[in-house]
């Protein structure tokens, strides 16, 4: 079984590569990029960045006093931008990651957030009802933030989608849905939110040149991958959130360290890896042990290689 770490499209090499002696063109690169992103999302506004994180701190440098976060499921380095900051973070319970809208509204009353910051899928395997969400979010006053670095392209516009979505975030470093090696990128319909990026966090035409270029790819590239992981949910034994569309699986493990490893060994990846073990709070705070689909380039998501997957997951995690 040949495994191979995602890297950016070869369209996208070439596009950056070409970018490099395009010095006089250095602004209409960036700014088509950035309406490339628009018309992804559906918002007005975006500003391209240097990374996922550069975006984070952006956003977060627009609130002042308390932001919520999910309990399990998010994206840690929010955390650790927000304790920089100097907020008060709040956790947000959670169902294995999951956010009940039906809860939503009475903790957003009594909490009093500014702003709510949570993946498109929580853990990456299990999309969150962000249009839900996001009514409960707009009539408390609370600006959602949807870091969507994972579902980006997503053709049922139901995640990184503005329209449910104050802030949309990304990262485009590896092994992004967009993936250009690195960078990042923030869009809205608020404009002010974009007037604080410092000079030396902004991304370079040639990033964005192939975010233009890899912005193409990312529909087909999300589906196959939610397609992937649909079918191993259905073959797996014991997988958190089976019936929710995600970009990688996650398995109930009793011994995770052990299974871990001899995953690391059963399934090489050439120039990367596909396993994380948890509990982990970018994943699941249980014991388990998480396939990260999304890391892989996919020519490698073939029956043949789910099937052997399926076999080797199944046979380890009961012996």
């Amino acid at each position: 079984m040949e495994l191979y770490f995602k890297k950016p499209s070869k369209e996208a090499r070439e596009a950056m590569c070409e970018a490099v002696n395009q010095i006089p063109s250095k602004n209409q690169l960036i700014k088509s990029a950035e309406k490339d992103i628009c018309n992804l999302t559906h918002h007005k506004y975006s500003k391209i960045l240097n990374s996922g994180n550069s975006a984070i701190f952006t956003v977060m440098s627009n609130f002042q006093g308390k932001i919520m976060v999910p309990d399990q499921g998010g994206w840690s380095g929010t955390i650790k931008i927000a304790e920089y900051l100097g907020l008060e973070i709040i956790y947000l319970p959670t169902d294995e990651g999951l956010i009940n809208p039906n809860l939503l509204d009475d903790i957003l009353i009594k909490k009093t957030p500014k702003a709510l910051f949570l993946t498109s899928f929580a853990g990456y395997t299990a999309e969150q009802p962000l249009k839900e969400i996001y009514n409960v979010c707009d009539e408390e006053g609370v600006v959602l933030v949807e870091d969507a670095s994972g579902a980006l392209g997503d053709e049922t516009s139901r995640l990184a989608n503005g329209k449910h979505s104050h802030i949309i975030l990304a990262s485009t470093g590896s092994p992004k849905i967009v993936n250009v090696g690195n960078g990042g990128f923030i869009s809205t319909d608020l404009e002010e939110v974009l007037e604080t990026p410092l000079k030396f966090l902004q991304a370079d035409h040639v990033t964005c040149a192939g975010i233009s270029q890899e912005i193409k790819n990312a529909p087909s590239l999300l589906s196959k991958t939610i397609s992937s992981c649909s079918y191993l949910k259905e073959k797996l034994e014991d997988v958190f959130h089976e019936d929710r569309r995600g970009v990688n699986v996650i398995c109930k493990a009793d011994n995770p360290k052990k299974l871990a490893t001899e995953l690391r060994a059963a399934l090489k990846v050439r120039n990367g890896g596909m396993i994380s073990k948890c509990p982990r709070y970018d994943r699941i705070l249980e014991d388990a042990v998480a396939l990260e689909i999304k890391n892989l380039d996919i020519r490698c998501l073939t029956r043949e290689n789910l099937d052997r997957m399926i076999e080797l997951v199944n046979d380890l995690n009961t012996a």
